[in-house]
């Protein structure tokens, strides 16, 4: 598969491929807070080309197998809007069940942000982000993760009464990376993960631990030493990322990982 396009070869050897990225180069991220008005938590997230609205409801109850169990959850859908793409796809409603495109990558949004939330001090209530896909050219589920955290948080923060634990226990954030003709690159857009060798999909703590790697070898294999270079590419993207979303969130990044007095005890009424 013949993808010289790609890529041209600058003075000094220096890579650049077809949109002048270099090799580790993310693509321009923009994070909008507070994007639509009546969800608690909501931002739109650009990523070059890529956009996608992200959404955060909470709701004062859990699911059945979790009442009484002082714990609550955190879970994710995510869609394309049927002019997202080059050409339409039709809305999963009208098709009557969802693709199993759409369950996989909704569950791993909610995998990634439950790993980042302690459940039992979110308390017996649910939260849904809805990421919704408006303008895709590749990587819309590491977009998503990565603006849905800043949804997340801000929906949290909204309901946080400032004492006890903030839920939020640390920084996530997502990045696509992969393997065309010249070898690892980050965040790939469509021209280049429709034919990457390798695709791979990495999401990662602000301490820096894995929460998922999901890696394919779509025209080929790779070694463990690519392997090892698409894992170093991801956690220098991943911890630009979470700088854009320390930065968005201002003073409010400042609450995730703390834990703060509890709240006074209630005495009755009228006792000293």
């Amino acid at each position: 598969m013949n993808n010289s396009a790609w890529y041209t070869r600058h003075k000094g050897g220096v890579v650049m491929r077809s949109d002048n990225r270099t090799v580790g180069q993310l693509r321009p991220i923009k994070i909008t807070r507070h994007f639509t008005e009546y969800a608690e938590g909501s931002v739109l997230i650009e990523c070059g080309k890529t956009k996608v609205i992200c959404t955060a409801t909470i709701e004062e109850n859990v699911p059945r197998w979790l009442k009484g169990s002082g714990q609550g959850w955190v879970t994710a859908e995510y869609s394309l809007l049927p002019r997202s793409t080059k050409t339409r796809v039709s809305r999963e409603a009208a098709r009557g069940k969802q693709t199993g495109r759409t369950v996989e990558i909704q569950r791993l949004i909610g995998r990634a942000l439950r790993a980042v939330v302690d459940l039992k001090a979110l308390g017996e209530r649910s939260i849904t982000v809805d990421c919704d896909v408006i303008q895709a050219d590749g990587g819309t589920r590491t977009a998503s993760i990565t603006g849905a955290f800043v949804a997340l948080v801000d929906a949290i923060d909204y309901t946080f009464g400032g004492f006890g634990k903030f839920p939020i226990t640390d920084f996530c954030a997502a990045i696509s990376v992969g393997i065309g003709p010249e070898g690892p690159i980050t965040d790939l857009c469509y021209e280049e993960d429709s034919a990457a060798v390798v695709d791979m999909n990495v999401v990662r703590t602000g301490a820096g631990n894995l929460i998922e790697v999901q890696g394919t070898g779509e025209h080929g294999t790779f070694s463990r030493e690519e392997l090892n270079q698409l894992l170093d590419l991801a956690e220098s993207a991943t911890d630009e990322l979470m700088a854009v979303q320390r930065n968005v969130l201002g003073s409010v990044a400042d609450k995730i990982g703390k834990v703060y007095p509890d709240a006074p005890a209630q005495t009755a009424e009228g006792e000293q």
